[in-house]
C-alpha cells in the first residue's frame, strides 16, 4: 500500500512539475493565460473542462447570373451562443468587401476591379429589421466586417436567427482566391454573410481580410440551393442531394458509377457537350447541397468543363468512401491526370502520413487560378510540369486536415496549417514526381532569407507579416520544424503525437500552445527547447565545421551552431582513396541542452581529405563554412 501511495504521490508531483514547466518556459500572452485560468484550455494540451465553442446553421439560396457575373442570395442563419458570455453584438464577415471602395488590400488591383462590395438589401435579427449607419454606437460596416448591435442581448445557451438578402459581383480581374475565369466558368468563395468566430482567447475575431492571410471560421451545418442557367453544372462543398433533378440520364448514370468506382470515370467528356445532353432540359437548374459541420462553403460552375471522378475507401475500419473529382477546361492537359493524383494523394494521407482517414465525403479539384483550398474544394491553376501539378494538388488537399478539420485560426497562426500542408505531402511528392525533391526545395527557399531581418519567428501573428516574411514563417520555417521533429521523434512516436493532437482538437479551435503541449504530453518529453527555438526566437539555420583533427584512427570534429536553430547534423567524409561516405548522423535533439558547440569523436581507418556538413534538405544560410578541406 505504501508503494502505491508513493507511486501516486510521485505521479502527482511529476505532473505538477511538467505542467509548471509547460506554462513557464514558453512565453504565453495574457489573452492565452486567461483561457488557462478559466480552464477552457489545459497545460497538458487537452481542451479544458470548461471549453466551449459557438456554431451556426446556414440555410442559403442563391442564383448566379454568369453573363453579368452577379450573385443574388438570401440566407437564414441560426446562431448558437454556447459561450458563458452575454453578447451585445454579433460580428458578421462580408469577405467580398475586399473589393469595396476604400478598403485596405495587400495587393494592388486595377481600378476597374474595385466595386461596391457586398450589397445588403435587408438584415433581420430575430424578426427585427437592422439598419446600417456610420455610427459605432449602432450597427455599422468597417473593412470586411459588419458589426450588428443587438436589440436584445444574446444570453449564454441562447440562439438567435439572422436573415440576410444580398448581392455581389464575381470578379473577373484581380481574382483573389476566387473569380470568373472565362465568361461561363467561375469559382465562387467568400460570397455570403458569415458569422465571425467568437472564441475563448480573443472574443470576436475582428481582423479584416486584406488578401494575404486567409480566414478563421466556426463550424456549421450548411443546406445550400444554387440556381444557375440551363446546361450549367455546379460543384460544391458537401454532397449533392438531387442529382436526378439536374443531370440527364446518361450523366446521372456515370455520376452514380463514379461514386462507387475505384477506377476513374469520365463523367462529362467533350462529346457530351457536343451532344447537348449534360443536364435536364430546363431553363434554370437548382443544385442542392448539404455539408455537415464544416467551417466554410464554396462552389464552382461551368457549362463546358470536363469532369472525372471516382471514389476511394478512406477508412478501412468502417469502409467509408470519399468521392474524388477533377473538373477542368479541355485545354488544361495536366488536369487529365489530376483525378488520379488527387486519389493517390488522399490514399497516402489516409494510410501513410499523417495516416489519418480523410475526414470528409468528397473532394473536387477545380481548374481555376492559383492554388487555394476550401472544405472539400480546391481552386488550382493548370501547370506545365508534372512535379508542379503533384505538388499543388497534394498541398491544397492536405489543407482538408489543417485548417478545416482542425479549425485553425489562419489569420493569426498560418504556420499551423501552411506548415503542415507543406511538410505532410513531402513523402508523396517525392514518390510521385520523378526528379522532384520537395525537402530540398523548401530548404532552398528558407536559405534565401534565413537570418535576415525578414526571417521572423512564426509566433508573430500572421496578419502582421507580409511578402517573403509571411511565406517563410508560415510555410518554409514551419515545414522544416515539423520535418525535423518527425525525424527526431521517429515515425511511430511522431504519428502517435500527431494523431492525438488531431483526435483532441478536430472540430474545435486549437491554438499554438494546444499543439505544443499535446506533443509534450504524448511524447513524454519537454520539447519546449525545440518550440522556443523554432517558433519564438529570432534564430536561423547556420551550423559550421569549426575544427577538425585526425590522429591515426581517431577523429575529433568541432561543430558550431552559429544561428542557434536546432538542426540535424550530417557529416560526409571524402577519403584519400577518392571514396565518400556518411560518417556521422544526429537529429536536432543534439542541441537540446542549449550548447552552441559540439565535439564529435569518431574512429576511421582511412585518411580524410575533406569533410562536408549537412545536405540540400537541411537549410543552412552559409554553406561555405560547412566544408573543411584538409591542407
Amino acid at each position: 500500500m505504501k508503494k502505491n501511495l508513493f507511486a501516486i504521490f510521485f505521479f502527482i508531483i511529476s505532473s505538477a512539475l511538467i505542467l509548471n514547466a509547460q506554462s513557464t518556459t514558453l512565453h504565453i500572452p495574457l489573452n492565452f493565460l486567461k483561457a488557462y485560468e478559466k480552464q477552457t484550455r489545459s497545460f497538458d494540451g487537452k481542451p479544458g473542462k470548461n471549453y466551449w465553442q459557438n456554431k451556426a446553421d446556414y440555410y442559403i439560396r442563391a442564383e448566379v447570373f454568369p453573363k453579368e457575373r452577379k450573385l443574388i442570395g438570401e440566407e437564414t442563419i441560426v446562431y448558437y451562443n454556447n459561450s458563458p458570455d452575454t453578447l451585445n453584438r454579433i460580428v458578421v464577415k462580408l469577405l467580398t468587401d475586399i473589393y469595396k471602395k476604400g478598403n485596405m488590400r495587400d495587393y494592388q488591383i486595377p481600378p476597374d476591379a474595385v466595386n461596391d462590395g457586398m450589397e445588403l438589401q435587408s438584415i433581420v435579427y430575430n424578426d427585427v429589421n437592422i439598419g446600417i449607419s456610420d455610427r459605432r454606437d449602432s450597427s455599422y460596416r468597417e473593412g470586411t466586417n459588419l458589426f450588428i448591435k443587438l436589440p436584445k442581448q444574446l444570453l449564454p445557451e441562447e440562439k438567435a436567427e439572422l436573415k440576410f438578402k444580398w448581392s455581389c459581383i464575381i470578379p473577373d480581374k484581380a481574382q483573389i482566391r476566387m473569380g470568373a475565369y472565362d465568361s461561363t466558368s467561375m469559382f465562387i468563395a467568400y460570397w455570403f454573410p458569415q458569422i465571425a468566430v467568437y472564441d475563448d482567447i480573443d472574443g470576436w475575431d475582428v481582423i479584416n481580410y486584406t488578401g494575404n492571410t486567409e480566414t478563421y471560421n466556426d463550424f456549421g451545418n450548411y443546406e445550400v440551393e444554387l440556381t444557375v442557367p440551363k446546361n450549367f453544372v455546379v460543384w460544391a462543398t458537401g454532397v449533392l442531394q438531387n442529382p436526378e433533378e439536374v443531370f440527364s440520364e446518361k450523366i446521372l448514370q456515370k455520376f452514380k458509377k463514379a461514386y462507387a468506382s475505384d477506377e476513374i470515370v469520365k463523367i462529362i467528356e467533350e462529346q457530351d457537350y457536343k451532344n447537348g445532353n449534360i443536364t435536364l432540359n430546363k431553363e434554370k437548374l437548382t443544385y442542392k447541397f448539404k455539408a455537415e459541420y464544416v467551417p466554410d462553403f464554396a462552389f464552382a460552375l461551368s457549362n463546358h468543363y470536363l469532369w472525372d471522378g471516382s471514389s476511394l475507401v478512406v477508412d478501412s475500419n468502417s469502409g467509408r468512401r470519399a468521392f474524388i473529382s477533377a473538373v477542368y477546361k479541355p485545354e488544361s492537359k495536366d488536369f487529365y491526370q489530376v483525378a488520379e493524383i488527387a486519389r493517390k494523394t488522399i490514399e497516402s494521407f489516409s494510410n501513410h502520413i499523417p495516416g489519418y482517414p480523410y475526414p470528409y465525403p468528397s473532394m473536387t479539384v477545380f481548374n481555376g487560378q492559383g492554388g487555394m483550398e476550401f472544405p472539400m474544394m480546391c481552386n488550382n491553376s493548370s501547370t506545365e510540369d508534372l512535379r508542379a501539378t503533384v505538388h499543388l494538388t497534394s498541398h491544397e488537399i492536405c489543407h482538408t486536415y489543417f485548417p478545416f478539420f482542425m479549425g485553425i485560426n489562419e489569420r493569426k497562426y498560418a504556420w499551423m496549417d501552411e506548415g503542415w500542408a507543406t511538410m505532410l505531402p513531402f513523402d508523396f511528392q517525392a514518390e510521385n514526381a520523378e526528379g522532384y525533391d520537395p525537402r530540398a526545395r523548401n530548404a532552398s527557399g528558407y536559405n534565401e532569407i534565413g537570418g535576415t531581418d525578414r526571417d521572423l519567428p512564426p509566433m508573430i501573428p500572421a496578419y502582421q507579416m507580409r511578402g517573403s516574411s509571411y511565406r517563410n514563417a508560415s510555410y518554409r520555417r514551419a515545414a522544416a520544424a515539423y520535418e525535423f521533429l518527425r525525424n527526431m521523434l521517429g515515425d511511430e512516436l511522431f504519428k502517435k503525437c500527431l494523431h492525438e493532437y488531431i483526435n483532441r482538437w478536430n472540430g474545435k479551435h486549437p491554438a499554438p500552445y494546444d499543439f505544443f503541449f499535446t506533443f509534450n504530453e504524448v511524447a513524454r518529453q519537454n520539447l519546449n527547447w525545440y518550440w522556443k527555438a523554432w517558433f519564438f526566437d529570432p534564430k536561423y539555420p547556420d551550423i559550421s565545421i569549426k575544427e577538425f583533427h585526425q590522429k591515426r584512427n581517431k577523429l575529433e570534429i568541432k561543430i558550431f551552431n552559429n544561428g542557434g536553430l536546432p538542426l540535424p547534423v550530417k557529416l560526409t567524409a571524402t577519403f584519400d582513396d577518392g571514396t565518400s561516405e556518411l560518417i556521422y548522423k544526429a537529429e536536432a535533439d543534439i542541441w537540446k541542452n542549449g550548447e552552441q558547440e559540439k565535439i564529435i569523436r569518431l574512429n576511421s581507418k582511412k585518411k580524410i581529405v575533406k569533410l562536408e556538413l549537412g545536405n540540400r534538405q537541411i537549410p543552412d544560410v552559409n554553406f561555405e563554412n560547412n566544408l573543411y578541406v584538409v591542407k
